[in-house]
């Protein structure tokens, strides 16, 4: 069973166009989590607003070719597709090819993610499995435990036992 998950898409939030995009060879054998680190958001203009400038920063002064999450989620629940299914990421070194990268949007070192936000990522990732984009037994990290990081966050890498064993 497919769970629903309403997915604001890229022409939505009026992405721009990749300069390139690698497909995944197959299903994504892991998810991970990240956060933004700025400030969280609410609602689809406020959010449409940090995507566009998180895009703009990602391509211009990373070099990256486009947002660096495969989806992003807001405080309010909402998910936004960064690169989307199937597409080889820029959001851990090392992990691009065989992972999915969601992003919370906000700073999770101080805030607590909301329940909203677990819900919706927890729906995202059984649709992923349900539809072939993710492995059943995907295996499912913090960016901190693949990187020199604090991403993402201590209170958002508190709660990712709440997103295991969703499927």
């Amino acid at each position: 069973m497919d769970p629903k998950v309403n997915i604001v898409s890229r022409s939505q939030w009026k992405a721009a166009a990749p300069r390139q995009k690698e497909t995944l060879k197959g299903s994504a054998q892991r998810v991970i989590i990240h956060h933004t680190a700025l400030l969280s958001c609410k609602g689809l203009r406020e959010c449409v607003d940090h995507l566009v400038s998180i895009q703009r920063m990602h391509m211009k002064e990373r070099g990256f070719d486009d947002i660096g999450y495969n989806f992003l989620v807001g405080g309010d629940g909402t998910v936004y597709e960064g690169r989307g299914w199937g597409v080889v990421g820029a959001h851990t070194k090392g992990y691009n090819h065989d992972s999915l990268g969601i992003a919370f949007m906000g700073n999770f070192n101080n805030d607590t993610p909301s329940k909203e936000a677990i819900s919706s990522v927890k729906q995202l990732l059984q649709s992923g499995v349900s539809r072939g984009f993710l492995l059943r037994e995907f295996v499912l990290f913090g960016h901190r435990d693949l990187g020199n990081t604090d991403c993402p966050g201590g209170k958002l890498y508190a709660a990712l036992p709440q997103l295991r064993g969703t499927t």
